[in-house]
């Protein structure tokens, strides 16, 4: 029997950023934006100072994309003194875009007979936007994160100013979460939908704003390749590590448990970033003995990172806040078995058939469960090569095109509930 395709909508989204060209947020933004728009017609707000010339150009050189998509540019205002003394002055401009941003869909709204209205981005659950008040459409939020918090027992493992940051950081969230207004209101708001980009996103958000959400993570992942690297057994185990080099990514715990590690296994560790944390890193792996198995490979390009995941055989994720990351869908798609801590988004991609968890308990714990996984997958290539397998039939699971399944089984309640 043939399926039914879903109607084409008209979409608003509200992604304050979007590029083809950047990881992270604006990556985020555009994988969603630009894979809603091969199914329906997509009108996109974001901001016009970093990314019109990003979307400009990719409409030089892919204008078929553009066939559905249609962007219009809010610019957001900035006090850069002001940014320096005070960070968190940030979200009152933020704010203030997103209220234009209301004001131009407002007037996108007297002229397109839209069917739904997209919250998309920024994550954080801080900032729900203004597209709930137009309260003729449905209204979808998400995915929403921030609401996990950083392990308190783990603070220590950032450094003096790392874990003094997230401490302060996880006692704001907690008042943020009971206090704010706002996100309260556009979750509560009749015929709308919330999506979580985690499991524990959507307990919290129950919790606190007593509406159920379904959880879609906030990265895609890439076509996953046909095959994976196999090791030879007079080669080295090499592990794969990448991200910026700041307190929160944590490096220093997979550093830590190299030195047990290397006692049993011949361990090459490619490290793949740059940042704050580069030099004392770098430092403490000389302290521990290991940095002649550290290859320190600092920014790459996208490619020459991919290059290097895929001639790898084993991917660590020590990161001690985090949703998912991007760099989690690539490991999969390249075949690579993922060691990670049980935390954020990482609990829900990674599962038996791919990669190892590791319980945050304790700093200790978390070291020697780090060197004990990665002796096991070196003494063992038959269960790596299992688990690379694994890694390429989960990337599947995460791919643009079940998003959209998703999201429209999501669009397609709400417009029954309209009726």
């Amino acid at each position: 029997m043939a399926t039914t395709e879903p109607k084409q909508l008209k979409i608003l989204v509200s992604a304050y950023a979007c590029s083809p060209y950047h990881g992270s947020e604006p990556g985020m933004g555009w994988g969603f934006v630009s894979h809603l728009a091969q199914r329906h017609q997509v009108w996109v707000i974001t901001e016009k100072y970093e990314f019109e010339a990003d979307i400009a150009r990719k409409k030089a050189e892919d204008p078929v994309l553009f066939k559905n998509l249609h962007f219009y540019f809010v610019p957001r205002t900035h006090h850069d003194l002001l940014r320096k003394i005070w960070p968190p002055s940030y979200y009152w401009f933020y704010r203030r875009w997103q209220i234009n941003a209301y004001h131009l869909a407002l007037e996108l709204s007297r002229e397109v007979d839209f069917d739904v209205c997209h919250q998309l981005n920024m994550v954080g659950f801080r900032e729900p936007g203004y597209l709930w008040k137009l309260k003729k459409l449905p209204f979808v939020w998400g995915p929403i994160g921030g609401l996990d918090n950083t392990p308190w027992r783990l603070l220590p493992a950032m450094g003096q100013y790392g874990g003094l940051y997230h401490a302060t950081r996880n006692i704001i969230n907690l008042i943020h979460q009971r206090l704010l207004r706002r996100p309260r209101l556009a979750a509560r708001r009749a015929n709308s939908a919330l999506i979580a980009a985690t499991p524990f996103s959507r307990k919290r958000a129950l919790e606190l704003w007593k509406k159920d959400s379904r959880v879609i993570c906030e990265v895609g992942a890439p076509s996953p390749l046909n095959e994976f690297a196999v090791r030879r057994s007079d080669e080295p185990l090499r592990l794969v590590w990448s991200g910026l080099h700041i307190p929160r990514k944590a490096l220093n715990l997979l550093l830590e448990a190299l030195p047990e590690a290397c006692k049993q296994a011949d361990i090459r560790l490619e490290i793949i970033g740059e940042g704050s944390k580069t030099g004392k890193w770098r430092q403490l792996a000389e302290r521990l003995g290991i940095d002649a198995h550290c290859n320190w490979h600092g920014w790459v390009t996208r490619d020459h990172a991919l290059e290097i995941m895929r001639s790898g055989h084993v991917f660590c994720i020590t990161s001690l806040y985090d949703l998912t990351a991007t760099v989690t869908m690539e490991a999969l798609s390249s075949g690579l078995p993922i060691i990670c801590l049980d935390l954020f988004g990482f609990s829900e991609v990674v599962n038996d058939e791919c990669g190892f968890k590791i319980p945050a308990i304790s700093r200790e714990e978390v070291r020697h469960k780090l060197a004990e996984k990665i002796i096991f997958l070196y003494e063992n290539e038959a269960e790596r090569q299992r688990l690379a397998q694994g890694a390429l039939k989960r990337a599947g699971d995460f791919s643009w095109e079940k998003k959209m399944e998703q999201l429209d089984a999501i669009y397609a309640e709400l417009l029954e509930k309209r009726k």
